[in-house]
């Protein structure tokens, strides 16, 4: 099971690596005296490395939600083909399982490791309508915040809009890569699973394997708004590594080397006090 080195990707330390483009021309013409203007305003940070962290086989982030505290467990967040017992099947879903998995907390550059996180239990893991793993470890947002000077990622409530311009970062490879969503899939199939409205990438975003679990930032508001998890490798129609576009009339669609996420804004809905994910009502995750 995937995941994907881009064309349009960003360095380390947080750079495009596009070049110099919108340089103006040497020698053009003298212009009139411009209107006096107001400063600009500030601008976010660009998209780094913070609460990014890396795992054995895949990649994650540090999140909350939107009820979250920071004395609440921490949450990390990546997919469910990177649970360590395995994938889950089609249909399957895990909740409060135990675990003591460990994960590498990076620092904000990417280029070195601030420290060990510890997962207590499986919070919720699916590959069902969307590939998704959530373990809650044995320390808060405060203590993470204290220690290593490290916030977590907000879980935007809202779904993603097409055409959001997007950053996937990758703990596992230390790598960011830079694109939009192209669309929005209906379903996206591989092998025995199936995804609902899947975020298919524009074609800068050639993620690899290791990419897997990233979270996909918005990079105007730098909340999360959904998860890597795989791309067509070889062009083949809905095998593993090889996924295929159903539309709602059912038409099949390969697009080879194009690559995708999940939305993860059901998620953020989905967490309740102490951090819970609390299924079931109002959550549209699917249910054991």
């Amino acid at each position: 099971m995937p995941s994907r080195l881009a064309a349009v990707a960003l360095t380390a330390a947080g750079t495009l690596a596009l070049g110099g483009a919108g340089a103006l021309a040497a020698g053009s013409a003298q212009a009139a005296p411009a209107a006096p203007q107001a400063p600009p305003r500030a601008q976010r940070a660009a998209v780094d490395f913070t609460g990014i962290v890396a795992l054995s086989n895949c990649s994650g982030s540090l999140v909350r939600g939107p009820r979250s505290r920071d004395t609440d467990a921490a949450l990390v967040l990546t997919n469910g083909h990177c649970l360590e017992s395995g994938m889950p099947d089609a249909g399957e879903v895990i909740v409060d399982q135990r675990s003591s998995r460990t994960f590498t907390l990076l620092d904000r550059s990417g280029g070195g490791n601030l420290g060990t996180l510890r997962a207590t239990r499986v919070e919720y893991a699916t590959m069902t309508d969307t590939d998704v793993t959530v373990y809650r470890l044995n320390t808060t947002y405060a203590a993470i915040q204290s220690r290593y000077g490290i916030p977590a990622l907000r879980l935007s409530t809202a779904r993603p809009q097409d055409g959001t311009e997007i950053r996937i970062v990758s703990g596992y490879w230390r790598k960011i890569y830079g694109c939009r969503i192209g669309a929005t899939v209906y379903r996206l199939r591989e092998a025995e699973w199936t995804w609902k409205d899947s975020i298919r990438y524009t074609p800068q975003c050639q993620t690899i394997h290791g990419t897997s679990g990233s979270p996909v930032i918005d990079a105007r508001t730098r909340d999360v708004v959904g998860i890597n998890n795989t791309g067509n490798d070889d062009g083949e129609r809905c095998t593993l590594n090889n996924p295929c576009e159903i539309d709602r009339a059912g038409n099949v669609t390969v697009r080879q080397g194009v690559h995708y996420g999940q939305q993860t804004y059901q998620l953020a809905r989905c967490l309740g006090k102490d951090n819970d994910v609390v299924l079931g009502g109002a959550c549209a995750l699917p249910k054991p």
